[in-house]
């Protein structure tokens, strides 16, 4: 049974009319309306039926003196019974009937129709504020990229400018040696040029590979070839120089590796 809020007077009433009628205590209310007017329709029918005989009673005694007048009555009484579902669900649904709808469903009605409009104007606030949200993603994304690029790019513009000089060096070691420069004088031109680029490329974060008289490291060095000594394991001879960057190796160094006597020389 459905809570109800209504007055104490009306539900100590209602409990009177089902105690009288013998119906159920928990019966919901519409159906405790229609069935106590069904009880009313049906009580009126038996009274008009006997207004009917006691009339035509009278109208019998009343035969035997002419003068006596005549009572005509004419019977228009309405009954709805039990069975008469379809007139009963005609009225249901005729707009002009009472609503029966208490109080407190159509105040629950109202507060779900308030509900679900605020619902809606916050669904519409959340994508106007999801798209301005994408929106200031992108934007950003974009300035993150332009700002790499740019660091890149300076990065880059920095490095081709340390080697600038040495290619300054290596053009007037050819014209030198073009005019019949001595090899001496050639051989300090060079070798300032080697050191001005070793300058760009520390400059850049690159540096050297330690190896002569170094431990042989696989992950450092790559062995050449191998010669018997005393200096087992150490690096003997470097044929080409390895670099790194940071943590990054570049390119292994190519070594001569010292070994035992009496082990073979293959290199694996």
């Amino acid at each position: 049974m459905r809570n109800d809020n209504r007055p104490f007077a009306f539900l100590s009433f209602r409990t009177s009319i089902q105690n009288q009628i013998a119906m159920p205590p928990n019966t919901d209310f519409t159906d405790f309306v229609w069935y106590v007017v069904r009880q009313v329709t049906l009580a009126y029918a038996k009274i008009s039926e006997e207004i009917v005989r006691v009339v035509k009673t009278e109208n019998q005694h009343g035969m035997e003196n002419e003068d006596s007048p005549k009572i005509r009555v004419t019977d228009r009484r309405h009954a709805r019974f039990d069975g008469d579902e379809e007139n009963h669900a005609g009225d249901r649904e005729n707009p002009a009937s009472p609503n029966l709808k208490p109080s407190y469903v159509e105040e629950l009605e109202a507060r779900a129709r308030d509900a679900e409009a605020k619902t809606a104007d916050v669904q519409h606030r959340f994508e106007q504020v999801r798209a301005e949200l994408n929106h200031e993603t992108a934007e950003l994304r974009a300035r993150l990229q332009r700002t790499a690029d740019e660091r890149v790019t300076t990065e880059k513009a920095a490095f081709i400018a340390g080697l600038l000089p040495v290619v300054d060096n290596l053009t007037r070691a050819i014209q030198a040696a073009e005019s019949g420069t001595s090899v001496e004088n050639l051989l300090e031109g060079l070798r300032g040029t080697l050191n001005g680029f070793e300058a760009a490329l520390m400059a850049a974060g690159v540096e050297p590979i330690p190896a002569i008289g170094e431990q042989f490291n696989p992950e450092l060095h790559e062995a050449v070839d191998t010669v018997e000594g005393t200096n087992e394991g150490r690096i003997t001879a470097e044929y080409g120089r390895g670099f790194r960057l940071g943590a990054r190796l570049l390119r292994p160094a190519r070594v001569q590796v010292g070994r035992a006597r009496g082990i073979g020389s293959s290199v694996h």
